[in-house]
């Protein structure tokens, strides 16, 4: 079949479920005045690695976006298998400048480089400095419905338990969890890995 995005000619939206599995940005962000923001984003993925940088793409100018824009800076957490249940909940439209860390009863720890906390049970995160927020204006003009927002990375938290002698990050081990479409969600899991190498010139040369 052929699905017409414009008419919509299934029931439900097939976009979400191909574009899948998808990582998720566990965004934390903190306004001037101290308040604290924390949402999950799996419109989410890395953009660049030298320098590294990060986007999300927020439905609306959410406090996420607005906080980032703000302080200037946020955190992405890494939202693991064991985390999932605080994940969902800090995603509960919860009124301005309330904490969902304290929602969801997650605890914060303290990042290296900027203000925003990362979530302390999360085993990575990545401090970001926030770069520039476009607004996807869709084909024909009109006001932007989403924003995307693009940060830098400052600094990495990796788990000590998760790097291993070679100096590698384990990311199976960490169980991380991905977004699909409707209310499905995919575990990466370490049996599930394997290697392959690109053909030479491909990309796989060693970067500083």
């Amino acid at each position: 079949m052929h699905y017409d995005a414009q008419n919509r000619t299934l029931p439900h939206n097939p976009f979400k479920a191909l574009v899948a599995p998808r990582p998720i940005g566990w965004v934390s962000a903190m306004a001037k005045d101290g308040r604290l923001n924390l949402s999950p984003y799996s419109f989410f993925n890395g953009v660049a690695d030298n320098p590294e940088m990060v986007a999300f793409s927020s439905f609306g100018r959410k406090d996420a976006l607005a906080f980032a824009e703000e302080g200037g800076e946020f955190v992405c957490s890494l939202a693991t298998h064991a985390l999932k249940d605080g994940m969902n909940l800090s995603s509960a439209p919860l009124p301005r400048g309330e904490s969902e860390f304290d929602f969801a009863g997650l605890e914060t720890a303290p990042s290296r480089m900027v203000r925003p906390p990362r979530v302390a049970a999360s085993p990575a995160a990545l401090e970001c400095k926030w770069l520039q927020t476009i607004p996807m204006v869709p084909l024909g003009g009109g006001e932007a419905s989403y924003f995307l927002v693009i940060g830098q990375v400052v600094s990495i938290y990796i788990d000590d338990r998760f790097v291993t002698a070679e100096g590698r990050v384990d990311t199976g081990a960490m169980r991380p969890i991905m977004r699909g479409g409707y209310f499905d969600y995919f575990t990466v899991e370490p049996e599930n890995r394997f290697e392959m190498r690109r053909p030479a010139g491909g990309g796989d040369a060693p970067r500083a």
